[in-house]
């Protein structure tokens, strides 16, 4: 759902919310009375060249132990290299399972709304079921998305499906490191030819740095290659994210 800024001419990312170069694995972590603001950016290349690129600014909070909301602004880069709006979206995370009260696994439903700057891009709704497992000193995010698009007038309505993950290695607090995987395959009902899919996959680090009284500053890098001919060569994504109370 978001992207990066650069220096050469660039176009926008497509329609739908999976192929943002800024997209991100959303986690399933609620936590109520925790805020933060939220900075992802991507950058895509194709062919050698910068493809699009992408930002996103987001404020989220944890209304309550089960519920938390974001409101994002997503930004995007044109080719004269002029910086615009690009839509917003709403976010909102349900939990439902936590491994601390010895669930098999943490789960939330994900359900958010995104409205695009272009009116004729319509609306979009995006659901799904955000999982996250902890196998020693690993850990496992597996996330499968639903995304509907409607009152769009260039042919882009209809049901999507997509999916994200992530595995990393919890080394140290300030350093972690791991893979990432992200992709859409098409109309849930209606698979695209294989060619026709997304798919990206690469090396990511992470980490978290302490701050006073109980703040944090979270981030977490991608390098992410693309498996087929309709993804990006390549697509380097980040997140930067500030908690406080």
């Amino acid at each position: 759902m978001k992207r990066a800024l650069g220096a050469a001419p660039l176009t926008l990312a497509c329609g739908l919310a999976f192929a943002s170069p800024a997209e991100t694995v959303i986690l399933p972590d609620v936590s109520a009375g925790e805020h933060e603001i939220e900075l992802e950016l991507g950058t895509e290349r194709d062919n050698g060249r910068r493809n699009a690129d992408a930002l996103t600014l987001s404020f989220g909070t944890g209304v309550t132990a089960w519920w938390a909301t974001e409101l994002g602004v997503e930004l995007g880069r044109e080719r004269d290299g002029h910086v615009r709006y690009d839509g917003i979206e709403w976010e909102n995370r349900f939990h439902l399972l936590d491994e601390e009260d010895e669930a098999p696994i943490g789960l939330s439903l994900l359900a958010s709304v995104e409205r695009p700057r272009e009116r004729e891009e319509g609306w979009s709704a995006t659901a799904g079921l955000l999982s996250q497992k902890k196998l020693g000193r690993f850990l496992l995010n597996a996330n499968l998305l639903v995304e509907r698009t409607w009152a769009a007038e260039a042919g882009e309505n209809g049901t999507h499906l997509g999916y994200q993950w992530q595995l990393k290695y919890r080394h140290a607090p300030r350093l972690h490191y791991g893979l990432q995987g992200m992709g859409e395959v098409g109309k849930w009902n209606e698979w695209d030819r294989r060619d026709d899919q997304q798919h990206r996959l690469g090396p990511a680090i992470f980490g978290r740095v302490p701050l006073d009284e109980g703040q944090r500053l979270k981030y977490d890098v991608g390098l992410l290659f693309g498996l087929t001919q309709a993804t990006p060569d390549h697509t380097l994504r980040m997140r930067l994210e500030y908690e406080f109370r």
